[in-house]
């Protein structure tokens, strides 16, 4: 069994990156109907690689890549104690890696390289009723914030 090591994703990657996006869309189409069907894309994958304000990591046992994620500088609101924190995001697991720690390696990659950056504000996104992902985060540290509520009112109308 190879160790699971981590290192920044490369152009050259994309083509598993571009997967394990569906599959992240795959997991949190349940959580969420605004989705609209067929193949989405979260995000602009070779622009997060090649940005000097952002970093993909990318985990990987030998050769495979079996886990991702990213964190990005982005401004604070002008009301924040922070001027900047990092998103995260795309954080994705191949399903028989799971249990692995491989999710605590790709935050520990990308916590590294914030706190190089001179950051200390983390925030992400989790949907609220994604109970496995929000007990990861927790588990690292992380506490809820702010909870983002809907309605669409075509479903109310019926």
């Amino acid at each position: 069994m190879n160790p699971i090591l981590t290192r920044s994703a490369t152009v050259e990657d994309l083509d598993t990156l571009l997967q394990f996006e569906q599959g992240i869309v795959t997991a949190e189409r349940p959580f969420d109907p605004t989705l609209k069907a067929g193949e989405i894309h979260y995000y602009d994958l070779k622009a997060l690689i090649l940005s000097l304000d952002s970093e993909v990591v990318v985990a990987v046992a030998g050769e495979e890549i079996v886990g991702s994620g990213y964190a990005q500088i982005r401004p604070g609101k002008d009301y924040n104690a922070h001027e900047y924190f990092a998103y995260l995001g795309f954080m994705y697991v191949k399903p028989e890696f799971r249990g692995r720690g491989v999710n605590g390696l790709v935050l520990d990659a990308l916590t590294s390289w914030i706190r190089s950056q001179g950051i200390s504000e983390i925030r992400l996104e989790v949907y609220a009723e994604n109970e496995t992902a929000k007990r990861a985060y927790e588990k690292a540290g992380f506490t809820p914030n702010l909870l983002e509520m809907r309605i669409n009112l075509e479903e109310i109308d019926r």
